[in-house]
């Protein structure tokens, strides 16, 4: 089970990778894949820096993770793509539904129940141990 979750974290940061290489080298054709549309070059920038960063650094944690077989890695991916899915169930409530709404709020509860398996499966340190001297 373990190198079975492993892998499947491993392989789910490699596609936040390709992710992250689509928004920093082809950002105009993603985003309006995902109803994002730039109106400057600002725009265009912020979605190269933006989703590079959200989508890379989760991408690599999750990755440098699983490799190492240290779930303290995955806490920052966890916390993100939880963060992104009580922002989406937040505009939800606020806005109503949109057309294709549950395929992103899927993806990212699947990354967080995926990172949660992992925190509890793998090897990792007790959240007080990583605290210990803030």
């Amino acid at each position: 089970m373990r190198l079975a979750l492993t892998a499947l974290i491993f392989m789910i940061g490699l596609f936040d990778l390709f992710v992250a290489a689509s928004f920093l080298f082809n950002p105009l054709s993603i985003a309006q894949s995902l109803g994002v549309v730039p109106i400057a070059a600002a725009g265009i920038s912020t979605l190269r820096a933006d989703f590079t960063a959200f989508f890379g650094v989760a991408g690599a944690a999750m990755m440098w993770g699983a490799w190492r077989r240290n779930a303290d890695l995955m806490l920052v991916p966890l916390l993100l793509f939880a963060v992104a899915f009580a922002s989406r169930a937040f505009d939800l409530v606020i806005t109503g539904a949109y057309p294709g709404w549950p395929a992103p709020m899927a993806v990212e509860l699947v990354e967080v129940v995926l990172l949660l398996a992992g925190w509890r499966f793998l090897p990792h340190h007790r959240i007080a141990e990583l605290t210990e001297g803030l």
